[in-house]
Formats: C-alpha cells, structure tokens, sequence
C-alpha cells in the first residue's frame, strides 16, 4: 500500500506520455519551409511621366497595417514580415517606392486611419460597397475563403442559415457585416474590436459563432472552439486598397502586378500559405500503433521508476532497524545501569507520574514496576497515605521552583520508620526544556545515622 501511495506522482508522468502522443494531432497546423526564389521582374515595368513624376514626389507611402498572421505580422525581431510584405517589397524593387507600416489594432481602426489620411493604403482589407465609398482597390491577386468557428462539441457549422435567431461576434466593420445584416436579420451581430475578441465570445459561450479567415483560422489550438465550412459563393480576392485620392498609386500599384511574375507569386504563396491547412487525421490502426509504442515506454518507465522506489524504501527500512537495534542496546544498557544501583532510583514526569524505576524500588516497596507504571504516589498504596502526600507535595514545588534536594529524613513506609538519605534533582530534555525529577534514597539507619524531627 505505501508504495502506490507513494507512486502517485508516477500517474502524472503516464498521462503526461499520454497528452504528448494526443499533441501532434491537435492544435495549429504546421507551417511550410518553402523558399521563395530569387525575385525576377520579368517584363519591365513602363511607367508614364505622370507616374514617375508622383514617385519622385512622394518616395513614402504609409501603409495602415494589422497584424493577421502569415499575411502580415511582426516577427520576433519587431519588423513586419509576411505573405503581403513580400509582396509589397517586390513592388518596391519594381517602382522605387518605399512602404512604411503604420500599425493599426482593428479592422475599425485600420478603415479610419484611411478615411482621415493617416494612411495612404493597406494590404489586409477585403473588399465590399462600403470601402468602395472612399478607396479604390488594386487587381486581385491570390485569395482566401470565409470559414464559420463555433463552440466545439456543437453541430459543425456549415451556412449561415444555421445562425438566425442566434449571436454572431464580428470585428467591427468587417468585410462581410453589411451583407449579413441585409440578407439575415435574424442573426443577432454583435461587433467586437478584433477577431481574438470574438472568438473569446463564442468560447465562453456569449456568442455562437465567429467568421474567420480561412487560412489564419488554422493558427491557433482548437480549445473549445471547432472550425465549420467555408461560406459557399464567398471568396475574397487579396486586393491593395488605396485612397480615391491616390489615383496614381493605384496605376503604379496595378501595374506592378501585372508585370508580377506568377511563378514568383506561386512560390510566395506556397512559402507562407502551404501547410496551413490541416492534414487528414491519422488511421486508427496509426492511432493505436503510436498508442502502445507509447505505452510500452510508460510501463517500461514505471517498472524502472518502481524498482528504484523500492530499492529506496528498502534502505530506509535497513537504516531505520539498524537505529531502532541501536536503540534498544542503549535502553537495556540504561536498564542495567539503574538495575545495579543497589538503592532504589526512580524517574517521575511534570505531573509527578512515575516513568521509570529500578529493581531496588521496586524490591523495597514489594511491586513491580508494570503495576506502579504512571502512577502518582497518591495514586498507589505503595507508601502510606500520609507519606505519599507529603513526597507528592514536596516534588510539585521542586518541579515548580527547580531547585534540587539533598535531605537526611525520617520517613514511615508500611514496615515502619525508616531513616534515609533522600535526594531528587529535575531533568532537562535536549531542548532545554524540564522534563520531570530523577530521584532515590540510601537507607541510612543500619549505620546509625538518624535524623529526629523530620516529619513522617
């Protein structure tokens, strides 16, 4: 029994092998080691005078900028990287521009920092009438699809139909927010600042579901959270969204990637998109294979673990009967230490009970020490009433002032009066503390030697 109790935590090192056989299989997926190519312009790009003339005028453009993982994000250095900076770089190359990020924090955010000119474009927006209103949008490149995020362990979503009547969470002023309030109005919107917002809302369950791009969808673990279908019919073109007062970059930014060579744009898409999306799940016959390697490797630890244990217990058990022998040879020796004392010695506690005596004592007053065992003198009939009142009495106040006692006295035992030296001195633990009185007397009368007037 002690050694389960005491191979509890062994339990935790078994599901621990167990959670990190399960891991590989759940979570984000992993993302792709592609390289991209070395960049290659292919045609030249043919600007007109009124182009070039813009760009010499206005080197920088600001570009407003959110973090959306592998298009756009800052690396653990600081610096912005991604699918979309990539591209802006080439586009760099290509027409000399220099694009400078402004971060933004929410889609909201982002869409005002263009409407007041704090921003003169920005690669993360999809397109719909609103942002039509006041920016322009580039020609398309690449492309993502919607995908609907509910609570895990729920029906797997799969339309938008299945929302009415219930709470949708969206980043304000998202791409698809207008669309869904004209065509379902019985989907209860409730706007949030950021995508991680809404899908807090759903795991704690104050919302049902969340929309969610189909590639950053991927990044983060499951939790209590299940992807669903993509939204059918809505695809997203990537597009470079510019201010309508911009028309000029918007030509340069056109051109540029239509002079973009594809193959060069393939292989920027599959160095930061490929792999995103999760691979299908392992056989059950992969399951419980990798299932008992695993299982062999824990029993295999825990039988090893066990021996170990039980080796360890084993010498604690030697060491503590090596101490306990070691012990005992120490009390039989005290034992006949205080046996070959020829006058009687006994050891009694704070409260007067006796815990120890030797073979004098106990001859002397014709008992046996089992009998006398934590008894106070009042409690036995060892002495005669009066004396052992007294001798109780005097061993109170000794072991209430601390001093000792050496006295020649007379004393009436059942035999009769007795002359004899009685003496008693208090006794320390090894923390300093009193622990009791270690006394005894020598017959003093078959010398001769009497003391009158002592009490009895």
């Amino acid at each position: 029994m002690l050694f389960f109790i005491k191979s509890k935590p062994m339990r935790g090192w078994v599901a621990g092998l167990a959670l990190a056989y399960w891991a590989p299989w759940g979570g984000a997926a992993p993302l792709a080691t592609v390289e991209a190519p070395p960049f290659n312009p292919g045609e030249r790009l043919v600007l007109d005078a009124s182009e070039l003339k813009w760009i010499r005028e206005n080197p920088r453009v600001v570009v407003a900028s959110m973090q959306f993982p592998l298009y756009l994000f800052k690396n653990e250095l600081g610096q912005w990287d991604g699918l979309n900076h990539d591209i802006l770089q080439r586009i760099a190359l290509m027409t000399g521009l220099e694009f400078v990020h402004r971060e933004s924090f929410s889609p909201g955010q982002l869409l005002t920092m263009l409407e007041n000119g704090e921003a003169d474009m920005t690669a993360n927006l999809a397109m719909n009438e609103e942002r039509r209103d006041f920016l322009h949008f580039s020609h398309a490149f690449g492309g993502f699809g919607w995908v609907l995020v509910g609570r895990a362990g729920e029906t797997v979503l799969h339309s938008l139909e299945q929302l009415e009547g219930k709470v949708l969470a969206l980043p304000a002023r998202h791409a698809l927010e207008a669309e869904i309030r004209r065509d379902y109005p019985t989907i209860q919107l409730r706007t949030v600042k950021t995508y991680g917002e809404a899908r807090a809302l759903v795991e704690s369950r104050e919302a049902f579901a969340t929309i969610e791009n189909e590639t950053s969808v991927h990044l983060y673990p499951a939790g209590q959270l299940q992807v669903g279908a993509s939204l059918e019919g809505r695809w997203e073109p990537d597009y470079l969204a510019v201010r309508q007062d911009l028309t000029p970059l918007l030509g340069i930014l056109n051109k540029a990637l239509e002079v973009f060579p594809a193959e060069d744009m393939r292989a920027l898409r599959a160095k930061w998109l490929a792999g995103t999306v999760p691979g299908p799940a392992p056989s059950l016959w992969q399951r419980v294979s990798a299932w008992g390697y695993w299982c062999v490797i824990a029993v295999a630890l825990f039988g090893l673990l066990s021996v170990l244990w039980n080796r360890r217990l084993q010498i604690q058990i030697d060491q503590r009967l090596k101490a306990e022998a070691v012990l005992k040879d120490q009390l039989m020796l005290q034992r006949a230490l205080m046996d070959a004392i020829p006058d009687p010695v006994f050891i009694r506690d704070l409260e007067g009970r006796l815990i120890m005596c030797n073979k004098s004592y106990e001859d002397l007053l014709a008992t046996r020490f089992e009998k006398l065992r934590g008894t106070r003198l009042t409690d036995a009939s060892a002495f005669p009433r009066a004396t052992a009142e007294l001798l109780h009495d005097e061993m109170m106040e000794q072991l209430r002032t601390g001093q000792s006692r050496f006295a020649d006295r007379q004393l009436s035992f059942h035999g009769g009066l007795r002359d004899i030296h009685h003496w008693s001195v208090p006794f320390y633990g090894a923390d300093g503390q009193l622990r009791g009185l270690l006394g005894g007397w020598r017959d003093t009368g078959r010398r001769g030697c009497r003391t009158d007037g002592l009490p009895a």
